[in-house]
């Protein structure tokens, strides 16, 4: 077995799709595909897009047979396994609406993943749920008060009678697929993509974010249920006749080198992380490894995140110089799934470009002063990754809490609109109109200030906390620690902070009447406990005398001053922390 090659005799095309199925069908007519890695980095399976254009057919007719109507959604396991491409594109035959669920478990978390996933299922109303054996368990006990149609693994669907019947793929105005949003578990938001709505975004990454060629070959280990991996690993290779590798998140976990092994062996040219996947990377890195990888073929590595550090890029970039890997490479960008993906991209070829400004200024008048670079570290100075400049079809605006427009260098809340904005959050109107302004702005949520078209994103205005790449609610840490007994509810503040190694670290504030040591240390464990059972996540807990949290003139705790005061009390607070206005806009 062998993986698909890099280069096709195929005319490379990246425009000019009516729908996904359409992509498929061309990219069928090729010898690239799909291959997938198990966790000793050997190849254990190969899809090619015309095996695969072929199978998803067979599958649509299948799926057709069942008698669901037209836009039904069909729940997908996100595991990066042949069986998620396969019944993704039945679906698109099928004139079905696939949908992502994630295939993440963390130990001893079962009834909060089950949980989870059944809110999924209820609030996208799928009539259909498949996954591969390793989660169909988790996805039964899911399903099983809803009432599904039909729940279970791809053998029980691949031995359903195939229809003989014509196959009319979703169009235009009709949906593509529903993306869940990282935020909440406890309420979450199906982003609605339209089959017109994705295309326009492929085009772009393709042609002006990446500028692929016929000599490029992806390679990820990014979840597919993340728009990242979606979008960025599954559908733009696609669209552009590009092979792909994969190495699941669970295996890279384990073993992140494996990547690198990928990258290496294959002559991968694209791949992406946020900046947590590339520190755990570097950190497993040995010595014997210089001579074992050659990452000279690596021309795009893509970083995302809200706020990206340039410290942990630095570093990995320093510890694989010697295997080839340019620094140039850095392609920081700026997305999300209600963009479809990608709204910013770094020029290519240009690496980290880093904005120094001035603390004080951006601190009291919301000015982010530019600094000479060599003034970086210092007292006053914040570094911020300049996150390039909008895709082509992008307007974007950077306004005050009252919406007005401000001018470059002024930091306010980020408006993007453009044809790759979605359509709304599937059957939630309330939650479409907070973001979404009826002549198409969309509110992304974030903070940042622009240079010209480009943009610097600078932290987060709502309240999510941020750790290794996953959103997390405060609320739902608040939420565990209140069911902890001796927590009194209303009496919790959760945000992220600067940790003692710089990263963000997951931090719960809370007042407590208890004043015996070895209870206080009980009382931590059990928070630390249910937080790490549910989220998979190590959070400090502090707690403090009764009547210390800082409260609004409402009443409500302020987790803005609650933050700045808990980074008074620790040692390990650095020069780089979110300046204080910018806290306050997360109050």
């Amino acid at each position: 077995m062998k993986p698909t090659g890099t280069n096709g005799s195929l005319p490379m095309k990246s425009e000019g799709f009516g729908n996904l199925v359409e992509a498929l069908e061309y990219a069928a007519e090729g010898v690239t595909g799909y291959n997938f890695y198990d966790g000793r980095g050997e190849l254990s399976t190969v899809l090619s897009y015309r095996d695969l254009c072929d199978q998803a057919k067979v599958l649509a007719r299948r799926l057709i047979g069942l008698g669901c109507k037209r836009g039904s959604r069909v729940a997908l396991i996100g595991e990066t396994d042949p069986m998620f491409h396969r019944f993704f594109f039945a679906c698109q035959y099928a004139g079905l609406v696939p949908v992502a669920l994630p295939s993440s478990v963390q130990i001893g978390a079962r009834h909060a993943y089950v949980q989870q996933i059944r809110r999924m299922l209820q609030s996208c109303g799928a009539k259909l749920a498949i996954s591969p054996e390793s989660h169909v368990g988790f996805l039964q006990e899911a399903a099983a008060p809803l009432g599904l149609l039909k729940v279970g693994v791809p053998a029980d669907f691949e031995r359903l009678p195939e229809l003989d019947t014509d196959l009319r793929p979703m169009v235009g105005d009709e949906l593509a697929y529903l993306q869940y949003t990282s935020g909440s578990t406890r309420f979450p938001r199906g982003v609605a993509i339209t089959q017109k709505v994705a295309l326009a975004n492929l085009f772009e990454i393709a042609i002006h974010g990446l500028k692929i060629t016929r000599d490029d070959r992806m390679v990820s280990w990014l979840p597919l249920y993340h728009d990242m991996g979606l979008v960025g690993f599954m559908l733009v290779p696609l669209a552009s006749q590009l092979s792909t590798d994969y190495l699941s998140p669970r295996s890279f976990a384990m073993r992140p080198r494996l990547w690198l092994k990928l990258l290496s062996e294959n002559r991968g040219t694209i791949s992406s992380s946020p900046p947590f996947g590339y520190a755990l990377c570097a950190k497993r890195l040995r010595w014997s490894d210089c001579e074992r990888f050659d990452l000279s073929a690596w021309r795009v590595a893509c970083v995302g995140a809200e706020r990206i550090h340039p410290e942990p890029l630095e570093k990995f970039a320093q510890l694989l110089k010697p295997n080839g890997f340019n620094p140039q490479a850095w392609v920081p960008c700026y997305g999300m799934a209600e963009c479809t993906l990608a709204i910013t991209f770094a020029p290519l070829g240009a690496g980290l470009e880093l904005d120094v400004v001035e603390k004080e200024a951006m601190s009291s008048a919301g000015i982010a002063s530019a600094l000479p670079l060599d003034q970086r570290g210092g007292d006053n100075t914040l570094v911020f990754v300049d996150c390039g400049e909008l895709l082509p079809s992008y307007s974007m605006q950077i306004r005050d809490e009252r919406g007005n427009e401000l001018a470059d260098r002024h930091y306010g809340h980020i408006w993007v609109k453009g044809p790759s904005v979605m359509t709304g959050y599937f059957e939630d109107p309330e939650s479409s109109r907070e973001v979404l302004s009826p002549d198409g702005w969309l509110n992304t949520g974030d903070i940042g200030y622009r240079m010209g078209s480009r943009l610097v994103v600078t932290a987060r205005h709502k309240d999510v906390i941020i750790i290794k790449g996953r959103n997390i609610w405060p609320q739902d840490l608040e939420y565990l620690a209140e069911k902890v007994e001796g927590v009194r509810y209303g009496h919790v503040s959760a945000f992220a902070a600067p940790g003692p190694e710089g990263d963000d670290l997951a931090v719960l504030v809370t007042e407590s009447h208890e004043s015996n040591p070895a209870k206080q240390t009980v009382l931590i464990d059990a928070i630390k406990g249910m937080i790490q059972i549910h989220f998979g996540i190590n959070c400090h807990v502090d707690l403090v005398p009764s009547g210390t949290l800082p409260r609004t003139s409402s009443g409500k705790l302020s987790r803005s001053q609650t933050k700045r005061d808990f980074i008074a009390r620790q040692c390990w607070q650095n020069s780089n922390e979110v300046p204080q206005k910018l806290a306050e806009g997360n109050a």
